[in-house]
Formats: structure tokens, C-alpha cells, sequence
């Protein structure tokens, strides 16, 4: 419960995030309902053939989602045994320089991706069992990782502001 006045980011507020919860929520549904099915057809003696294939698809959509909101709400770790030890300023130029570089390390992530994307372009590249396409799960991980490198250069760059 939050107090009048009070953020809450655990629920996303506006269009954007709402949208990605529901995809991230709705993957991670699909995910356990799918391995729910395939564990009650092994004991029934009715195997659902690709369950793991429709997991690993329904948690690429769950995770990309997450590190969006993640990033957005910022919510990732820090390491408060040396940030809260830091005085306004320095604290100032460390998030600075902690967002500069995950920019980078999440661009970087985006430009390998779409090289290996780029170089299997005309490989027509499908799970075994199923044949669901990579190329579709490999934009969305792109998209994700682009989406949290632009959210890191903005902050890199953003006013300092009274949190």
C-alpha cells in the first residue's frame, strides 16, 4: 500500500508499461500452463511434444518484458555498501557514470544480436519440434535490449532532479 503522494512502481502506471506487464504476465502464463500440460501428459501417458520449445519462447516474452520494466522502475541491484557511502555529488556522477555504461554494455548486447541475426538472416532458423521461428523471438530480445540501452543513455544524460 502506498501513501497518498507516493509512487508505486510495482504497478505500471501508463500505456507503455501496462501493455508490457500484461505481454510479460501473459508469457509467463503460457509458460506454466504449457509445462503444467506436458507433466500431466507424462503421467497420463500422453506426452506434449515441444513443451520445452513453448517454454523457452513464452519466457524470451516474459524476460524481455521484465528487463524493460526493470530498467524503467528502476528496480535493478545496486550495491548501497558503497553508494550510500558517497556524498550528493559523487553519488550525482556515479549514477551518471553507472548508467553511461550500461548503456553501452546493453548496446553492445543489441549490436552482437543483430549480427548474429544479420548473418542467419537466410538461414530459416525453427525449433525442431515445432517449428516455431527464431528470427521473430530474436527481434523481440533485440527490441528489449535497444529499449533498455536508450532508457540508460537518456538517464546518462537527464537533469539532475530531486528523487
Amino acid at each position: 500500500m502506498t501513501e497518498p503522494g507516493e509512487e508505486n512502481d510495482i504497478e505500471p502506471a501508463h500505456g507503455v508499461q501496462r501493455w508490457l506487464f500484461y505481454v510479460g504476465a501473459a508469457g509467463l502464463l503460457f509458460a506454466i500452463g504449457a509445462d503444467a500440460l506436458a507433466v500431466l501428459g507424462r503421467h497420463l501417458g500422453i506426452p506434449l511434444l515441444g513443451s520445452i520449445e513453448l517454454m523457452q519462447a513464452a519466457i524470451l516474452l516474459a524476460s524481455s518484458a521484465a528487463i524493460v520494466l526493470a530498467t524503467v522502475a528502476r528496480k535493478h541491484a545496486v550495491v548501497h555498501l558503497v553508494i550510500d557511502r558517497l556524498t550528493a555529488r559523487q553519488r550525482f556522477v556515479m549514477e551518471r557514470v553507472h548508467a553511461l555504461l550500461s548503456a553501452i554494455f546493453f548496446a553492445a548486447l543489441a549490436v552482437g544480436s543483430i549480427w548474429i541475426a544479420f548473418d542467419l538472416r537466410n538461414g530459416h532458423e525453427q525449433s525442431e519440434l515445432l517449428r516455431i521461428p527464431y528470427a521473430p523471438l530474436r527481434i523481440v530480445s533485440i527490441v528489449a535490449v535497444l529499449a533498455v540501452a536508450a532508457i540508460y543513455l537518456a538517464r546518462a544524460f537527464e537533469k539532475r532532479t530531486s528523487r
